[in-house]
């Protein structure tokens, strides 16, 4: 065999070996072409174990759990597990105290006297598209009202990981956000995209904010006047309605509806297509509107799983015939978990029950009443309250002259005295056949023993006071300086607040809240089930790791190394 036959089988096993060896992942070579975020709104953690065997679709769920690296020990390490801070969380790779989002809505005085403010809305925008693309009214009709009040990423005080996309590439890498919700379509995207989206609760049609843009693209207004939105009605068993939210919006239709606007949004905004890497959120909204009304252990919820996974399969089939499934990075997981309806845990002898926060707030406006200014009338506790923070009215503790601390620590005195006097004495017993006495039960009062297990002033958790245990660092990472004066209250476990029209709810540290899926497809991981803790706050540092970008601005997450390709 000569010398140059060698050389020539060399070089040849060479090219071979470079063109079969996969390709560094980064963001500056389009490598992935495009990152999707996937959230489902309340997707608790076990729902997968559970309903696998329904699980069929080849690229549905089974994108992650056959092909992809799933871990089933995800936990949030915070405490306020609602919408909004979840999903800032998944975006930005950090909690509450690094985000500052704290719930989906809360007192701002020095915004609005009048009504709590969402964590999204912003006066000093509009909306786009709530009327511009709706069909002309019949003559004699009153015309449209004034805009209303727009919204924007203006409370979100860390970069996320799509952010530091657009940073590394000088903006050359697009940003979208897309959901049935404004507050899910824009925190995860973050405070650089290029566009978040979501609907008119009313009609169903998408619309964004003049953050974003003055007037929605062609391709948007196209949509929204075609017949897909009419079609989702009929879907959802509807001839036609005014509560598109409400009514479709908890049924698979509106997960349908929702992942065919997100491939009309990759088709007509070409992601996937550019010199640099694409990022796309999408946060499916229908699961929650249906869990919080019947509850994580319905047979709808087990429907709605079964949809959702032939409706994934096809919105990635179409990805994989457009952008190229070899090209796409996919990271899934949830904003948050949930309870199960507090009656039907009552029934089998947990301590599940509810908490009345109206008759709770009277009778701590009495106490304070009583210990600040005896006969006085004033409200010290601000209206519609919302677990797990208690707000407190400065102007009525400044009208006689109490300082902040005064007034948090009697709260914190106060409020176990006040749990357990909303107590019933009679618990039904465990074998207890009659559901609706348990219900009503369950719906009117605590157990007598009931208290809130942990109570944290603003300033006791702003300073550090806290226990020295897993539960304590759950508590530090759910602090939030914009909610003025408050109270963190946790009540037990399977406990909650009472609130017309749903049965259950999320919002506090118990696992059942805090326990979500997260899965990773992609080229760059190694395909398998992994029993590691993880946290939804792993994402986005992953994913900086990847693309060869800085972490976003407050990141706490680690990079999950276990479930990453050696890099070439």
């Amino acid at each position: 065999m000569t010398s140059a036959f060698l050389r020539k089988s060399l070089a040849y096993s060479l090219v071979l070996l470079f063109a079969f060896a996969p390709a560094s992942a980064d963001v500056y070579h389009a490598s992935p072409k495009l990152v999707v975020i996937l959230v489902i709104d309340q997707f608790r953690g076990d729902l997968l174990d559970r309903y696998r065997d329904d699980l069929t679709a080849p690229n549905g769920f089974n994108l992650f759990l056959k092909r992809g690296a799933y871990f089933n020990d995800c936990m949030f390490d915070y405490a306020n597990t609602k919408t909004a801070p979840g999903h800032a969380t998944i975006g930005t790779g950090a909690y509450t105290d690094g985000h500052s989002i704290g719930s989906n809505e809360w007192w701002d005085l020095s915004r609005n006297t009048d009504r709590v403010i969402s964590s999204v809305e912003d006066e000093r925008y509009r909306l786009v598209g709530t009327f511009d693309d709706l069909p002309a009214s019949p003559p004699g009709t009153p015309a449209p009202t004034a805009p209303r009040i727009g919204s924007s990423p203006r409370n979100l005080q860390a970069t996320t990981i799509g952010d530091e996309v657009r940073l590394a590439t000088g903006g050359e890498s697009r940003l979208f956000g897309i959901s049935l919700k404004d507050r899910a379509a824009i925190l995860p995207s973050g405070q650089s995209a290029n566009a978040a989206y979501w609907i008119d609760q009313a009609t169903g049609r998408f619309v964004t904010s003049t953050y974003y843009m003055p007037q929605l693209p062609p391709w948007v207004t196209g949509f929204n006047r075609g017949p897909r939105v009419h079609q989702a009605v009929k879907e959802a068993g509807l001839d036609d309605t005014t509560q598109f939210y409400n009514l479709v919006g908890r049924t698979p239709a509106a997960n349908s509806y929702e992942l065919d606007f997100a491939q009309a949004l990759i088709a007509n905004e070409h992601l996937g297509a550019g010199k640099t890497t694409d990022v796309l959120t999408v946060s499916l909204s229908a699961n929650d509107i249906v869990g919080h009304q019947l509850g994580p252990d319905s047979d709808s919820q087990r429907e709605m799983v079964q949809a959702l996974d032939r409706d994934l399969n096809r919105f990635f089939t179409s990805l994989d015939q457009s952008v190229g499934l070899q090209n796409v990075v996919i990271a899934f997981t949830a904003d948050h978990g949930i309870a199960p309806i507090p009656y039907e845990a009552a029934r089998l002898g947990i301590s599940a029950a509810t908490l009345d926060l109206a008759a709770f707030s009277e009778k701590m406006d009495a106490a304070l009443n009583a210990r600040f200014s005896p006969g006085g009338g004033a409200h010290f506790m601000l209206p519609t309250q919302e677990l797990p923070y208690m707000q407190l009215d400065p102007r009525a503790f400044a009208k006689i002259n109490v300082s902040e601390q005064a007034a948090e620590d009697a709260f914190q005195q106060l409020a176990p005295g006040i749990v357990r006097s909303l107590g019933s004495p009679d618990l039904p017993p465990a074998n207890n056949s009659t559901q609706e006495a348990t219900r009503q039960y369950a719906e009117s009062r605590l157990p007598a023993d009931a208290t809130a297990v942990f109570l944290r002033t603003r300033l006791q958790i702003a300073s550090g006071e806290l226990p020295p245990t897993e539960f304590g660092r759950i508590i530090a990472h759910s602090y939030t300086g914009k909610l003025g004066w408050y109270v963190m209250m946790v009540p037990q476990a399977y406990q909650m607040e009472l609130l017309n029209g749903i049965q259950t709810t999320h919002f506090s540290p118990w696992s059942y809240d805090r326990h979500v899926p997260l899965g990773f497809f992609g080229a760059q991981f190694v395909p398998g089930i992994y029993r590691q803790p993880a946290a939804p706050v792993d994402i986005a540092v992953t994913l900086a790791s990847l693309l060869g970008v800085n972490h976003p601005s407050a990141a706490v997450g680690r990079v999950l190394l276990e479930a990453l390709k050696p890099a070439p």
